[in-house]
């Protein structure tokens, strides 16, 4: 088990993505609260195109906009390469490309089939390194898709096996519908691993039929440091049905710090930031952790 991890926050992009589009106000307010809270890393902002997804359409104005925290690296998502082209001007260095297993899914999300895309990725990743950024590439669907069912591991291994050819920096692999169990964690990890032990891997889970906490456990006891999460459980896909909800990062940091594994997140200012961020949506957020509290709030007894 691992003594720390690496929290990447994506509720002001993953998260507010799949809700009502809220005004830059808001937005910049939501990244200024998270950078205050320890959080190390922050998913920002995607550079997409506004009729594709509304919600990110002021990208550009909220990334000028907030206040920058030295200690924490923001990153950008991209589709392809118009998207990385307009990170690299507005100046970030971290910059997620994302490309899906199933070709259903990536046709319903960017298209086209999954090899067009990993084609047009490896072009990315060298245009982001010939202008000095890192190349993240996230496997959407790693563990299903909602339109073919199961995705066998050996498919998502392969794609690892390309991008990691075409020189990427890090994989991630995306549970976009939470599809994903342990057992199934266990196994794609491993024909991962046994092909490319040298990447970096980051997971990204969602809680959709409540099993994000029990496949971080188990990929933290597989050595994996590095994950996604969004405030108060934000989050979802437009082009997965029933994909709502990202673990949520209050939920996570509760769960870590309590088997003493440290992320540098100050738990009370992370359930500020929740709160906040229900406000900001205007709806109710399902994180657990934010309607009971930690484990460690007390109930008053009644007054006699």
């Amino acid at each position: 088990m691992p003594d720390s991890v690496s929290i990447r926050e994506v509720g002001p992009r993953d998260g507010l993505q799949n809700e009502e589009p809220i005004p830059t106000d808001a937005k910049v307010r939501l990244l200024d609260a998270l950078s205050g809270t320890g959080v190390r890393r922050i998913e920002a902002v995607s550079f997409v195109r506004p009729g594709a997804i509304p919600q990110m359409a002021d990208a550009d104005e909220v990334w000028r906009r907030i206040t920058r925290a030295p200690q924490v690296r923001y990153s950008a998502l991209v589709p392809n390469i118009r998207g990385a082209q307009r990170a690299l001007a507005a100046g970030f260095t971290e910059i997620e490309v994302v490309v899906s297993a199933s070709d259903t899914h990536n046709r319903r999300n960017v298209n086209r089939a999954t090899d067009e895309s990993l084609d047009d990725i490896a072009e990315l990743i060298d245009l982001l390194h010939g202008a000095g950024a890192q190349a993240e590439v996230i496997v959407a669907t790693s563990f299903g898709c909602p339109y073919e069912g199961d995705i066998d591991p050996s498919r998502v291994a392969g794609i690892v096996d390309r991008v990691v050819r075409d020189g990427a920096d890090r994989v991630g692999f995306g549970d976009t519908t939470g599809m994903a169990t342990p057992r199934r964690v266990r196994e794609l990890l491993t024909e991962v691993r046994d092909r490319n032990a040298h990447i970096p891997v980051l997971l990204h889970f969602h809680n959709t039929r409540g099993t994000a906490l029990a496949n971080m456990l188990t990929a933290l006891e597989l050595g994996v440091t590095e994950f996604d999460t969004s405030i108060g459980g934000l989050g979802g896909c437009p082009y997965a049905p029933g994909a709502s909800g990202n673990l949520a990062t209050e939920e996570a940091v509760h769960m870590l710090h309590d088997m003493g594994v440290e992320t540098g997140i100050d738990l009370d200012a992370l359930l500020e930031v929740a709160e906040l961020a229900e406000r900001l949506v205007g709806r109710q957020l399902p994180s657990g952790v934010l309607r009971a509290g930690p484990r460690s709030r007390l109930t008053p007894l009644p007054t006699p």
